[in-house]
This record gives structure tokens, sequence and C-alpha cells, in this order.
């Protein structure tokens, strides 16, 4: 796999992870800053590393199903291994601009 096909799965799985919203927070995951990172390898597994705003969200099996089903969705994708993270831990600082506007934090 060329590093450009790399790219072009990163891309479209970013897309799909701007369609996963947690039901309490009107913003999608990627927008506030709950994806730490994406890997594509070269035998077409994604490695993501995510977190979630609160340790104890109530919904984190649902959002987690729902990014593990989203991303192995993505053309090219062969399979996804979710890896939930609480270091470094969430804050604010993390949300995208348009999260932070759409919140009112700006």
């Amino acid at each position: 796999m060329t590093q450009e096909e790399k790219t072009q799965i990163e891309e479209r799985i970013v897309d799909v992870l701007k369609t996963v919203y947690d039901p309490e927070i009107p913003v999608n995951i990627y927008d506030l800053g709950m994806i730490y990172k994406i890997d594509v390898s070269e035998d077409a597994t994604v490695d993501l590393d995510m977190t979630f705003t609160a340790p104890n969200c109530p919904a984190a099996d649902f959002i987690l199903e729902d990014v593990r089903t989203k991303v192995e969705s993505v053309d090219g994708v062969k399979s996804a291994n979710i890896n939930l993270v609480f270091e470094p831990a969430w804050d604010q600082s993390m949300m995208s601009e348009e999260a932070r506007v759409e919140l009112g934090f700006d």
C-alpha cells in the first residue's frame, strides 16, 4: 500500500468519524478532539486511539461500537482496533474551532 493510499483511507476514516456523536453533545467526536491517533498499516488494519470527554461516559459502549462499525465500513479497511486511552486527559482545548463555536466556548 502506498503512502497516498494510506492518506486517502485516513481521510475517509475522518469523514466517517465526523458522523459519530456522543448522544449528550451535539458535536461529532472528531471535532471534539476525542480521536488521538489514526494509523493505517500495510495490511489495511487500522489502529485508532480515542478518548472520552469523561472517563465515566454513560454512552461509552455505544460510541465505541459505532466507531468500530463505521471505520470497518470504510473502503480499503480490513479491520479496526479501537483503543480507549485516557492519556493525555481530554480537555476543551482539544476541540476544533467549529466545535468551540457550536458549543458556545468562543
